[in-house]
């Protein structure tokens, strides 16, 4: 959970409000597309499913507003602030798909739709506003020093005070996961304007893996029509080869030989992860996910959790596999 400090326009610096994820089945087509400079533009265009239908167009439209931000950047931070949920509130008050507070909603809320209302609970006054207070945000700390979109969206979680300050992104753990979390993503949520790595198989999976996000986890899931479709890790990884004609061994340290083990500077999309107890024994990985590029994964990780985006840099980090079709054949596939 990430607390927000809103920016009203006297300056002050209102309660803080939570921003949560709550997850959306949101089929990315590919996650390894290349955001054109980083910038706003209508070269930036959104990946197949990447956004519910219903917010498509308002995502694509609104994210071009200005040069501060595109379509993608907009979609991973609506997601981040609520999973394009409409109806979420935060126990802080922050309310709606864009998880405003009432101060900050009353001075920079617009009628988006035009009918006359500012109605934080619908997306089509809500989206319209996250993205003009996201160039209200970039207007206000354009000469701060840094990264002109890590700033922006440093403002929107912790104020831009905060952000003039400290003379960038200021040391607020929440604050810098904030803006790693939605640069990272806002690859996910980008078509791809160049070739993707490493194969059309591997953006296969990835694809099948996130048609797969917000499904509960059930150990032992194989996504089967009788466990209401869901997996473990191992279930997911398995599920998402075996869609494009590669089969996997069920077990999580049984996958980890199906292909060549890149080292963590050569990841690519469609690699598997892996995290293990005893970070010199294979037989000891626990854990299995499916790189998207980032530093981040789709994994199913445990009881009670869904299938989500997790980033790999943790301290059970033990390697990866690039699956290969001869390396998968030549390994048992039951146990």
């Amino acid at each position: 959970m990430t607390v927000r400090k809103a920016w009203i326009v006297a300056g002050a610096l209102a309660g803080a409000g939570l921003s949560f994820v709550m997850l959306l089945v949101v089929g990315v087509y590919v996650v390894a597309g290349n955001i054109v400079n980083g910038v706003g533009g209508k070269s930036v265009g959104l990946a197949k499913g990447a956004v519910p239908a219903a917010y498509q167009t308002l995502v694509q439209k609104w994210g071009n507003h200005c040069p501060a931000i595109n379509p993608a950047l907009l979609a991973a931070q609506l997601y981040q602030e609520s999973g394009f949920n409409p109806n979420a509130k935060s126990p802080a008050k922050a309310e709606g798909i864009a998880q405003f507070i009432p101060g900050t909603w009353a001075t920079h809320g617009v009628d988006g739709d035009g009918d006359g209302d500012r109605d934080v609970w619908d997306p089509n006054d809500a989206i319209p506003s996250a993205a003009s207070y996201d160039c209200a945000l970039a207007k206000y700390v354009k000469s701060v020093p840094g990264d002109p979109t890590h700033n922006m969206l440093a403002a929107y979680n912790a104020g831009p005070d905060a952000v003039i300050k400290y003379g960038g992104v200021p040391p607020y753990s929440e604050t810098r996961t904030y803006v790693k979390t939605i640069t990272t993503l806002e690859k996910s949520f980008a078509a791809p304007v160049s070739r993707v790595d490493p194969s059309k198989q591997a953006a296969g999976a990835i694809y099948f893996a996130q048609k797969k996000l917000g499904t509960p986890y059930l150990w032992g899931g194989n996504g089967t029509a009788d466990q209401g479709g869901r997996f473990d890790c191992s279930g997911l990884t398995k599920a998402a080869y075996e869609s494009v004609g590669i089969t996997l061994p069920r077990v999580a340290n049984d996958q980890y030989n199906a292909g060549p083990h890149p080292k963590r500077s050569e990841l690519l999309p469609g690699d598997l992860v892996f995290f293990s107890t005893d970070l010199n024994n294979s037989r000891a990985i626990h854990h299995v996910g499916m790189y998207v590029g980032g530093g981040y994964m789709i994994d199913a990780p445990y009881t009670g959790a869904v299938i989500r985006f997790d980033p790999i840099d943790t301290a059970e980090y033990f390697g990866a596999t690039r699956v290969t079709e001869d390396g998968a054949k030549a390994l048992p596939t039951t146990v």
